[in-house]
């Protein structure tokens, strides 16, 4: 197999196991979870308004899928799709510079980069490096919308 192909399959393959497990789940118990099969997707025709108050859209930028960074990156965020789920995560990769995303647009990345924004659609960090997801994840964590969130799941503090 090529190496392109390999990194596919190892970074989609999780992402298919975690969806196929999500869809065992009845309907009643997470219908959230049912909603979406995929929680990495390609910016191409996509909106960041359509995930706003719904998702915290991680974006991936990269100038082509063989760069040494995006391909490390989706190998951290592979490794631990749960935490990101857990924090209504959607990643969102664009490898195309050519396309011009509305995302590429509005970031206009030079190279390898990734960006969080929060669910009120605020741009709230941008690294040049890869992150590892408990990285991703404490900075979330750090969040206003989020430490709501853990509140009202957690009214006594956990």
């Amino acid at each position: 197999m090529k190496p392109l192909h390999v990194l596919v399959l190892s970074v989609f393959l999780p992402v298919a196991a975690v969806a196929a497990q999500e869809a065992a789940v009845p309907a009643a118990a997470a219908p959230e979870a049912l909603a979406e099969p995929s929680m990495v997707i390609d910016a191409k025709g996509v909106t960041l308004a359509e995930f706003q108050w719904l998702k915290r859209p991680v974006l991936v930028f990269a100038d082509s899928p063989q760069d040494p960074n995006f391909i490390r990156q989706m190998e951290l965020i592979a490794r631990d799709l749960p935490a990101l789920i857990e924090r209504d995560v959607i990643v969102i990769t664009d490898t195309d510079p050519a396309g011009m995303s509305a995302a590429r647009t509005r970031f206009r990345p030079r190279g390898f980069g990734i960006v969080l924004m929060d669910k009120d659609g605020v741009t709230t960090l941008r690294k040049p490096l890869p992150w590892d997801v408990r990285e991703i994840g404490r900075a979330i964590d750090k969040w206003p919308l989020r430490r709501q969130e853990v509140l009202d799941r957690f009214p006594s503090g956990r």
